[in-house]
């Protein structure tokens, strides 16, 4: 197996070109987010059905057209690749033409949810991968043998790991199901949107009257928004507990509110803004927002029904609970009654009807 290492355009577009054109290849990145929002693309591994491995390091200004075009134009084969594509998006503005997800693949394939690389790996070919370089500094120069060869490992059996696991979707049916899933994956990261009603996936919300939710969705948009412009993590602007704390009890003067802040790295800087958001009245978009529930304590008896329905249904397909349909999802679908996105394709046509009736029989 060869392995070719690059650094400047030219000798990209050579390596790149060298892989088997027309097959789907294996694509890996390594990329670093503790300090920024998005993640910084390090390297791009890619190998193909003949061994040949190409590693690319992205970093010159010169790199992003060759790379762009080679990513836009493939065929993907990856592992747990939510998180490369935001990369791909964000660093080369493309995403692979098709994705076949491995994690993905392994989940219907009977080997468990979020199932690890190197555990896969292991499962499937009784190959033993060294994790040595799994928390490396992948943006400092010059990259290790010992990170070079990491890098190759991650993408050199993934060829061999998707035969295997192709084999296994087919025998148990699920093939269809898990390339739909890997299709959803792909379009969900051609979009770049905020979440309209971030509060609803905060539980402590759910004790909060109405304005102290709209307070904590215009906290939690703000810091979505500005993460965005700013290139930080969430968690520096504003952090959860402070969020909601701002949210149920704004300060009542800049004093306080400073005081409240001085944990969060970054938002004592906008103070004055996250002041006007806590200050602002509700208007009539958050007077009708949907609100966060204590769903288990007031729908109790519906979503032990739903969930009833989810664990027959799972059963019935030897797939895990949470494949089929993740809490959430039934708690959003008991507060506003309309099906959830997430939920279209095979799983509407395997869940709604059975939960229907299930509603049904409670009255």
């Amino acid at each position: 197996m060869s392995v070719t290492a690059v650094d400047r355009p030219d000798a990209a577009q050579a390596a790149l070109a060298a892989l088997s054109a027309g097959a789907p290849l294996a694509l890996d990145t390594e990329f670093m987010r503790e300090r920024t929002y998005f993640p910084q693309l390090a390297l791009v591994q890619a190998a193909d059905t003949d061994g040949r491995v190409a590693l690319v390091d992205p970093l010159d200004p010169g790199m992003r057209a060759p790379m762009a075009a080679f990513v836009g134009a493939t065929d993907a084969l990856m592992h747990s690749a939510s998180e490369d594509l935001v990369a791909f998006r964000h660093a080369l503005g493309v995403l692979p033409k098709t994705l076949y997800d491995t994690q993905i693949a392994a989940a219907f394939a009977g080997l468990g949810p979020g199932v690890g690389y190197q555990s896969l790996v292991k499962t499937l070919l009784g190959v033993e991968l060294p994790k040595a370089e799994t928390r490396s500094d992948w943006l400092r120069r010059p990259l290790s043998a010992q990170q070079l060869e990491y890098a190759a490992d991650d993408v050199r059996h993934l060829h061999a790991a998707v035969a295997a696991l192709d084999e296994k979707l087919q025998h148990r049916g699920h093939r269809e199901r898990a390339l739909a899933d890997m299709a959803r994956m792909l379009e969900n990261a051609r979009e770049d949107r905020d979440d309209p009603q971030p509060h609803l996936g905060m539980r402590p919300a759910a004790q909060f009257d109405r304005l102290s939710q709209a307070r904590l969705r215009r906290l939690l948009r703000w810091r979505d928004r500005m993460a965005r412009e700013k290139d930080l993590p969430k968690r520096w602007l504003l952090d959860n507990e402070v969020a909601l704390t701002l949210a149920r009890r704004p300060p009542s003067t800049p004093q306080a509110l400073a005081a409240v802040l001085e944990s969060a790295r970054s938002a004592k800087r906008l103070q004055d803004q996250i002041a006007e958001l806590l200050a602002a009245p509700m208007d009539d978009d958050e007077a009708t927002m949907p609100l966060a529930t204590d769903n288990e304590r007031a729908d109790r008896a519906r979503l032990k029904a739903l969930q009833a329905v989810v664990a027959e249904r799972a059963a019935a397909l030897d797939l895990p609970e949470g494949l089929v349909c993740a809490r959430r999802h039934l708690e959003s679908f008991l507060v506003d009654g309309q099906w959830p996105a997430a939920l279209h394709g095979w799983r509407r046509e395997v869940l709604e009807t059975p939960m229907h009736r299930a509603l049904e029989r409670l009255g």
